[in-house]
């Protein structure tokens, strides 16, 4: 218990840089508040008390903005930053070393009494106003990008961004999730057209250009031969 503890701690050290020492770590992070809370609330959700989990889990929502279902599976050295207004359902399953922002819903589509909410992988950072849905498996290393729509499974290594979201990276990240360069393929695309646009508008200058240039030599053409008839007119046979 006291290892997790010093784990959950060095965790905001490694993955928050504005944190400045130990005791703002452990009395300032509502992140942290909610991981504690969490597990505390989970030991009596496996106890089968129900009902005094659920009292923890809706204290923990009361206290740090952070709703976490206390059947809710969650790993080692996961940080939540900022974390208001974050929802975990009851069947979500979150991996060790994770990063979650505020607004993330890891939710269900279903009613029904079964998994249904998702698996979250290895080292994934889940950014701002995500929504992971569903009986899904997102896997390790995955960079979710901030306000994203997750409904299908995501393979590992990769970046996901948009709504649905889609897959548009698939290598192993270097760093955390920076939200500045996540890739926006509607923008790719925007520009594309652009970049295209621009290069039709070039050739029909080019070949406006050569019409004109055709059609001054063709303009001297008819005056060289009206020239060429009056001056030869008498040796022209008559018609």
């Amino acid at each position: 218990m006291l290892k997790n503890i010093h784990e959950d701690i060095k965790t905001i050290f490694e993955k928050d840089p504005a944190v400045k020492n130990t005791l703002e770590a452990i009395f300032c992070y509502p992140g942290l508040h909610a991981i504690w809370m969490h597990r505390i609330a989970h030991f009596f959700y496996k106890k089968r008390e129900f009902l005094t989990a659920r009292l923890i889990s809706h204290l923990n929502r009361f206290l740090t903005g952070i709703e976490i279902h206390p059947g809710a599976k969650i790993g080692r050295r996961v940080f939540i930053d900022h974390g208001m207004g974050i929802v975990i359902g009851e069947t979500t399953e979150i991996g060790d070393d994770c990063l979650i922002y505020k607004g993330v819903v890891l939710g269900g589509t279903t009613l029904e009494k079964t998994k249904r909410h998702p698996t979250i992988g290895k080292n994934v950072v889940i950014g701002t106003n995500a929504s992971v849905l569903g009986n899904i498996t997102i896997g390790d290393n995955v960079r979710i990008g901030s306000s994203s729509v997750v409904v299908s499974n995501v393979p590992d290594n990769s970046t996901v961004v948009g709504i649905p979201g889609k897959v548009i990276k698939t290598e192993k990240p270097t760093s955390l999730l920076e939200h500045g360069k996540i890739p926006d393929p509607v923008a790719d695309a925007v520009n594309f057209f652009i970049k295209e646009f621009s290069m039709l508008e070039e050739k029909l200058k080019n070949i406006s250009h050569e019409k004109d240039v055709f059609s001054d030599k063709k303009n001297e053409l008819e005056k060289l031969k009206e020239k060429l008839l009056e001056e030869f007119a008498d040796s022209l046979p008559n018609e």
